[in-house]
């Protein structure tokens, strides 16, 4: 892989340290601008949900950034994750209550997480949007309510979609994956590595 091009400027539009570690190990130079606004949506098909959400980021980030940077190339990258189980959505829990009841919906069951993401290129006058998403089915083994209690006492379920990471202490409970297991943890850098690289955005 060459190296990516230094006159373009990359802009994640999340704070999550989870998608900066992936675009760190992709070997992209970026800036950070995390999304304050609320995010709100009315769809109900998950995939929709991903894509809709994940472009309010990247909109929210391009407005800031169209004016500082109007001579250069920018691409803002919005994200999004969210796991579906069955028709249930769950994002991430509100308290230890929620998170508990989330990973007793999860466990022992084949489930799906879903990321959007979104890229603006602003280009002198010019701004481009491409979305897209993510499917991958995350099938867990069994865990007992005394299991579940003492995963959520970690904390680590407390920002994350469905309550659990993958990439975290959670693993030992995860049989296994059908899709892309980065797109799990919350960016799939490949298929946004393949996207850049059709539109020669590197």
């Amino acid at each position: 892989m060459g190296a990516w091009n230094t006159m373009i400027k990359y802009i994640l539009a999340s704070g999550s340290p989870r998608r900066r570690e992936l675009l760190e190990q992709a070997g992209i130079s970026f800036e950070i601008s995390q999304a304050q606004g609320e995010e709100i949506t009315a769809k109900e098909v998950p995939a929709e949900i991903v894509e809709e959400l994940s472009y309010q980021k990247a909109d929210e980030a391009a407005q800031r950034y169209q004016k500082k940077y109007k001579n250069d190339t920018v691409v803002i990258i919005g994200a999004d994750t969210i796991v579906a189980s069955g028709k249930e959505i769950m994002g991430k829990p509100k308290n230890a209550a929620d998170a508990a009841a989330m990973l007793a919906k999860l466990q022992g069951d084949t489930h799906q997480v879903y990321t959007g993401v979104t890229l603006i290129v602003l280009e002198k006058r010019r701004r481009e949007v491409i979305t897209f998403h993510e499917k991958t089915d995350v099938h867990m083994y069994p865990m007992t309510s005394e299991q579940i209690a003492a995963y959520v006492a970690t904390g680590e379920p407390m920002d994350k979609a469905g309550a659990y990471a993958i990439q975290g202490k959670c693993a030992v409970y995860i049989k296994g994956i059908n899709g892309d297991y980065n797109n799990v943890v919350g960016l799939p850098v490949a298929r946004l590595m393949h996207e850049l690289f059709a539109r020669q955005l590197i």
